[in-house]
């Protein structure tokens, strides 16, 4: 302030020693009039920015204080804190989502195993606090960060903690205000202006929005879910916005946010599953990570802080540890929920004169990841007490949907869909399987591998040899790997026995169904065989391994695999794959010849194999 005030001073003092100098400094004198009544003007209006400030923070804290989960007793959905419930999610520096050329949770699991195998300073492991900061890829200090993630690993979630943590004070404090927006809720907008979106979400900071958008820098924008817009991205486009009072396409309004042409300084967090941006040219980013998920630290704290028994909780992560399928998927946070939420029925707590029960049901412990979801949909079903004919009609129509959403990239349903597929809105048991989202009448399945599951059902439900043919035909066509998980729910409905667990909601026709079903993934793995040896047919034949694994048919095994050797090149043997391996290893006695040529093959990857290689004659 001294200096502020003594500025004057100096001129002053000269003022009388001639008109020259007087002139000379009036241009001087009226730019610090001007700057003081500027600087007076931002004080006085500092109060209402401050307040629309904290008013906003409280408004944040009430929307993300609490993580959703259904409950799984009652399937309603309930709030916990998240200090109770978050668990760590690991978010690693990538470029790697081009690489995204088959099934996105197969390719993150496969690279998840590949990252505990690092050393930690091998890892560009990134806490949440470091995405804006330094990065050594891109040589800059990051204003425009990508996040990506397959479904059900966490993004939203991670969002919402970002938020959460901004609110509270312990993170992101170079911002003073957060727009978090969700692209599913920005489909339903068409023209509009960027200060009509920030109002369309946050109306009470409509008289000071005009002051905050005056400091870019000050700015974080979170644009959650870019694979489920409906809206063209071309982040390449000429065409962009430079005004926030410019009406424009919802999309070109996020593309001149990331551009920089409009709030040039503002920062941008985006999140994405991997197949979305395999077509999009988004170098634009400065910055791209991917949350790969729980290690297996998280895996087990996710377990303990679900059961509120210690010893269940103990119980319930040593079954699912010892079954190598199930546990390799549980890096994905909605698995570890499904798993549990199965088990903590499977496995009762202890009563003061009970304890914990060992001896449970076969039928209610999953062992592959069909049997898993069959059990998962037959709880709720049978929580219904539904007539057959009425549980039958919904699992078409909401499998039907489900099928077309997955053949065509869709996770997200409307009214119109709804319609046509004849799903019954009024139904109570449908809150069980979709999720209407914040925008009225639109839906959501629980989770993508929850819709592949309905999409590979309904053909058993519903049998038509005509479109379960299409659909077998479709789902090995797609280069992208969306069939992938629906051949294997397919392949793993044929099992009797997995097929047992939905009998009451089964006709006679689910028979027929499997025995198309095994007679097309016969003749198919046969063609492949006939095909030769090239890496491109090696891998499609060892991803068919995981079809026949989940149909727990031996005999399916011996009669496809016609081969006596058996080669594999230069291919990554994680531990899920060589699980699948060894099964269809251990089931084909007439295969004699083994080789693994330039092959990556740990020790844990060999200690699952090792008692089904003794039988070969020739190991390479």
């Amino acid at each position: 302030m001294r200096g502020r005030n003594s500025a004057p001073s100096s001129p002053g003092h000269r003022l009388g020693s001639g008109c020259v100098e007087k002139l000379q400094l009036l241009p001087t004198l009226c730019t610090i009039f001007t700057t003081c009544v500027g600087m007076s003007g931002r004080r006085i209006a500092t109060a209402p920015y401050r307040h629309a400030e904290n008013f906003h923070k409280k408004h944040l804290h009430g929307k993300t204080e609490k993580l959703k989960e259904n409950n799984q007793q009652t399937w309603e959905q309930e709030s916990f804190l998240f200090a109770t419930r978050f668990v760590k999610l690991s978010i690693i520096s990538t470029q790697q989502f081009r690489e995204y050329s088959e099934n996105e949770y197969q390719q993150t699991g496969i690279k998840l195993e590949e990252y505990l195998k690092k050393k930690h300073n091998v890892l560009q492991h990134l806490s949440p606090n470091k995405l804006f900061r330094w990065c050594h890829r891109s040589r800059v200090v990051p204003h425009m960060v990508l996040v990506i993630g397959v479904p059900g690993v966490g993004k939203t979630t991670l969002m919402q903690k970002f938020v959460y943590d901004w609110v509270r004070g312990d993170l992101y404090q170079r911002f003073s205000f957060v727009f978090f927006f969700k692209f599913q809720d920005l489909n339903r907008l068409d023209k509009i202006s960027l200060e009509n979106l920030i109002l369309h979400e946050y109306p009470h900071l409509e008289q000071q929005l005009e002051n905050i958008l005056q400091n870019p820098g000050k700015l974080l924008f979170i644009f959650d879910g870019l694979d489920k817009s409906l809206h063209t991205m071309d982040f390449t486009s000429r065409h962009l916005c430079s005004h926030p009072k410019q009406p424009e396409y919802c999309g070109q309004i996020v593309v001149s946010l990331v551009r920089k042409s409009l709030l040039n300084g503002c920062s941008v967090l985006m999140t994405s599953r991997p197949t979305r941006l395999a077509s999009t040219d988004s170098n634009v980013f400065q910055r791209t990570v991917e949350i790969i998920g729980f290690f297996p630290e998280e895996r087990q704290m996710y377990f303990q802080n679900f059961f509120s028994n210690p010893e269940l909780a103990e119980k319930a992560f040593t079954y699912v540890k010892q079954n190598e399928m199930l546990y390799r998927f549980c890096y994905l946070p909605s698995y570890c929920w499904i798993i549990c939420t199965l088990l903590s029925k499977s496995f009762q707590p202890p009563s003061s004169d009970q304890p914990l029960s060992s001896d449970q049901p076969e039928s209610l412990l999953p062992k592959t990841v069909t049997q898993l979801f069959a059990i998962f949909i037959s709880n709720i079903l049978s929580n219904h007490n539904l007539h057959k004919s009425d549980a039958q009609r919904i699992l078409k129509s909401v499998g039907w949907m489900a099928e077309h959403g997955v053949m065509n990239h869709r996770v997200i349903f409307d009214e119109r869909d709804l319609s046509y597929f004849h799903v019954d809105k009024k139904s109570e048991l449908l809150s069980r399987f979709l999720i209407e989202l914040d925008k009225p009448g639109t839906y959501s399945f629980l989770n993508l591998t929850v819709q592949e599951f309905f999409s590979a059902l309904v053909h058993y439900v519903d049998y038509s040899p005509e479109k379960l043919q299409k659909s077998l035909y479709n789902a090995k066509s797609y280069s992208d790997g969306r069939g992938e998980i629906f051949l294997r729910f397919l392949c793993g409905l044929s099992d009797n026995s997995t097929r047992l667990l939905l009998a009451g909601y089964l006709d006679s026709q689910a028979a027929q169904a499997s025995r198309d079903v095994i007679t097309w993934m016969k003749n198919f793995i046969h063609e492949e065989q006939r095909l030769g040896i090239s890496e491109d047919n090696q891998q499609r034949l060892l991803k068919t391994f995981f079809c026949l694994f989940e149909t727990r048919n031996k005999a399916l095994v011996l009669e496809s695999l016609i081969l006596h050797s058996f080669e594999l090149s230069y291919f990554h043997m994680s531990s899920l794959y060589c699980t699948v391996l060894a099964y269809t290893l251990e089931t084909c006695t007439n295969l004699k010849e083994f080789i693994l040529s330039g092959c990556s093959l740990d020790n844990e990857g060999l200690e699952i194999l090792a008692s089904t290689l003794l039988f070969l004659q020739n190991l390479r």
